[in-house]
């Protein structure tokens, strides 16, 4: 995007580089990594950085508004709803397509957001072995609200510790070691000293909660919360000892409410330039806009793009039963914006913040972007292409 940096990438890119960087990735973590990195990173004019900003603010407003949790308790189904949930977020990741607007402007337009941590480990690692690998512009970074790689670590660690020892914190996910995102699991033990924990392991005893580690039953004391609670439903046969909805003398690092409230049913309440229309599908009572054609449906309770509909009639929406619990979205057109060596390549770019328990409102630490070429941004609508996948996001200072 930016034309002197994207220039001066691709005219010192080399398949050998690239294959480097990638090998340097897999030796740092064997069998981790699960996806496809991109061969490049995204580079951020301070135009459009300027305008990702005022969009996230815009939306944080909203998220900040004393009737916003009374709006989103009907988000949490009544049978996942976990106790102890604190005052707002520990984490919120606000997704952008890149595209352009009537006057030529590279513009962010809002695709989803979640209360609910993303890759804080991994993102920080790649972003850094990007700089190793390949020449970053000296006046582009990847970090907010920290200057260096340690001081991200100190903000991460203050955020997702507490006052816990670090045996003490777990990363809970169920079967972590068939994630896909489990190099972030790798690299943030490493960086933080806490242990990624399947669901299965734990031992509830009254309200304490433990894990075993060496022959040693160590007491979990906060969570660092990966597990998306509606993935257990995909194991309906589990036995086991503790149950996510009882009562237990944990910390939630990223409680499971949120990761309801804060999602694509937060967005019929968001309003602004970046935000495209978005509607509960009930609210139409059965009169659709006439140009269907321009409008996706979302699932409210599924994730990961399951569900998803881009191809949409009258017929279909009428054969809904619970339009309560889906969104008719303004479909918007990402621009393709990053230069590869065989055409232009569409990006997204997550902004990821956290929020102790303490702050007003959540602080931006950092960012991912997500290059594609497919219909949809995701690896299984962007297979067999080159100059796609996972990457880094540098914004010019």
């Amino acid at each position: 995007m930016h034309k002197q940096a994207r220039e001066a990438f691709n005219n010192s890119f080399t398949e050998n580089g690239y294959n480097e960087f990638v090998d340097s990735l897999n030796s740092a973590f064997p069998g981790q990594l699960d996806f496809r990195v991109a061969e490049t990173p995204v580079f951020v004019p301070r135009e459009l950085t300027e305008k990702i900003r005022q969009a996230s603010d815009e939306i944080i407003a909203t998220l900040l508004s004393p009737d916003f949790r009374k709006k989103t308790d009907r988000a949490v189904p009544s049978n996942q709803h976990v106790p102890g949930e604190n005052a707002h977020t520990s984490f919120l990741a606000i997704d952008y397509a890149i595209c352009r607007n009537t006057n030529g402007e590279l513009v962010p337009q809002l695709i989803e957001l979640q209360g609910f941590p993303s890759i804080f480990g991994y993102q920080a690692f790649l972003s850094e072995s990007f700089k190793k690998f390949f020449n970053v512009p000296q006046n582009f970074g990847y970090l907010f609200g920290a200057s260096f790689y340690n001081e991200y670590v100190a903000k991460l660690k203050a955020l997702i510790l507490g006052d816990e020892l670090p045996e003490n914190v777990i990363l809970l996910e169920i079967f972590p070691e068939k994630q896909k995102t489990r190099i972030d699991f790798a690299v943030t033990g490493q960086m933080l000293g806490i242990e990624p924990v399947c669901y299965t392991k734990l031992i509830r005893e009254g309200r304490q909660l433990f894990y075993e580690k060496d022959g040693r039953k160590i007491q979990v004391k906060r969570i660092y919360n990966r597990l998306i609670f509606d993935d257990l439903f995909t194991y309906p046969d589990l036995q086991t000892s503790y149950h996510f909805t009882d009562e237990v003398d944990v910390q939630w690092v990223g409680h499971p409410n949120w990761f309801f409230r804060i999602s694509k049913f937060a967005m019929p309440f968001l309003k602004g330039e970046f935000v495209p229309e978005t509607h509960f599908l009930s609210e139409y009572n059965g009169i659709f806009p006439a140009d269907l054609e321009n409008f996706v449906l979302k699932p409210l309770f599924s994730f990961a793009g399951s569900g998803v509909q881009l191809h949409l009639t009258k017929p279909d929406l009428e054969a809904i039963g619970d339009p309560e619990n889906y969104i008719l979205q303004r479909k918007v057109v990402y621009e393709p914006v990053i230069q590869a060596p065989d055409g232009l390549v569409k990006c997204e770019i997550r902004m990821m913040y956290g929020w102790p328990d303490n702050a007003e409102k959540p602080e931006l630490l950092i960012s991912l972007s997500r290059l594609s070429r497919g219909e949809m941004i995701g690896v299984r609508y962007n297979k067999d292409f080159t100059w796609v996948g996972g990457s880094a996001s540098f914004f010019e200072h």
